[in-house]
C-alpha cells in the first residue's frame, strides 16, 4: 500500500510538472519573438549627419554651435546648437504650412513605425535632373511588388543625397540661377495619399517640389501633403542601401512643444 501511495504521489507530481512546463511553453511571450527576429536584421541609417555647413533652404541661415561648458574648464562638455527646425534630415509637420493642423508633438508614435516603400527613379534622374515622379513609376512598382500597402512610408529614391554635403551641388543652379533637381508630382501624391492611404513620404532633396518650381517659390506639392494633415521627411540618405519593398522604417524626432519641424532620425530595418 505504501509503495502504491508513493507511486501515485510520484505520478501526480510528474503530471503537475508536465502541466506547468506545458503552461510555461504556451505562455504569451509578448514581443520577444518579434525582437529576436528584428535584431538579426540589417539596420540602415537614412539620416545625414548635420552641422554648420549642412545644405538647407535658401531662406535659412547657418547653424551655430557654441560650447557653453568644457571638460578642461568645467569637467563636462555642454554644447548649444542654434538652427531652424527644418535642418538636416528633418520632419515637416502639417502646421509648417497650415495653421491649426498637427505639430510634431501631436503626431502619434503609431506613425513612427511603418512599412517602407522605395520608388527607385535614380536612373531617370541621372538622365534628367528635372525629373518628376510619374504615375507610371507607381504602376511599375506595383507590377513587381503588389499594391502599395496602407500606412506605408513612401520614399522617392533619386540618389540626389550623394551630392551631400555640397549645397551648390544639391541646388544644381544654372547660369540664370534656376535650380535643377527632381521632385514629386501632384498626380502621384494624390494616388499615394488619397487612394493608397499612405501615412507619410520622403525624399533626398531639400524640397518636395522640383527645382524648377521652387526657383519660382512654388511649394504647392509640399502644401498639398501637409494640408492633408500628414507629415513628410526631407533630405533622406542611403536609399540605395534598402530594397524597394519588404523593409520597415522607424521615423522619430524630439517632441518639441508646438514645433513645425525638427531634425529627424530615420532608420530602415532590412529583411
Amino acid at each position: 500500500m505504501k509503495s502504491m501511495r508513493t507511486r501515485t504521489i510520484g505520478a501526480y507530481a510528474a503530471l503537475c510538472y508536465a502541466a506547468c512546463a506545458a503552461s510555461a511553453a504556451d505562455a504569451p511571450r509578448g514581443l520577444s519573438d518579434v525582437y529576436a527576429t528584428l535584431s538579426g536584421k540589417r539596420f540602415v541609417d537614412l539620416t545625414h549627419t548635420f552641422g554648420p555647413t549642412t545644405p538647407h533652404w535658401k531662406g535659412f541661415g547657418e547653424e551655430k554651435v557654441v560650447e557653453l561648458y568644457t571638460i578642461k574648464k568645467d569637467g563636462f562638455l555642454v554644447q548649444q546648437f542654434t538652427h531652424v527646425g527644418q535642418w538636416g534630415t528633418h520632419i515637416d509637420a502639417p502646421a509648417h504650412f497650415h495653421e491649426g493642423l498637427r505639430t510634431i508633438d501631436k503626431i502619434p508614435t503609431r506613425e513612427m513605425l511603418l512599412p517602407l516603400v522605395v520608388i527607385d527613379v535614380h536612373d531617370q534622374v541621372a538622365r534628367n535632373p528635372d525629373y518628376t515622379l510619374k504615375v507610371e513609376d507607381i504602376s511599375n512598382w506595383e507590377s513587381r511588388h503588389g499594391r502599395i500597402p496602407e500606412h506605408a512610408f513612401v520614399a522617392m529614391r533619386t540618389d540626389w543625397s550623394k551630392r551631400w554635403p555640397n549645397d551648390a551641388a544639391m541646388q544644381n543652379k544654372d547660369a540664370k540661377g534656376t535650380a535643377h533637381y527632381p521632385g514629386w508630382s501632384k498626380e502621384v501624391l494624390k494616388i499615394l495619399y488619397e487612394d493608397r492611404k499612405i501615412t507619410a513620404s520622403g525624399h533626398e532633396t531639400t524640397d518636395t517640389d522640383p527645382g524648377l518650381a521652387t526657383t519660382k517659390d512654388d511649394y504647392s506639392l509640399e502644401s498639398y501633403i501637409l494640408g492633408l494633415n500628414h507629415y513628410q521627411i526631407e533630405m533622406l540618405a542611403n536609399l540605395d542601401q534598402v530594397p524597394e519593398a519588404g523593409a520597415l522604417v522607424i521615423v522619430t524626432w524630439p517632441r518639441a512643444d508646438g514645433g513645425t519641424g525638427f531634425p529627424a532620425r530615420v532608420i530602415a530595418i532590412v529583411p
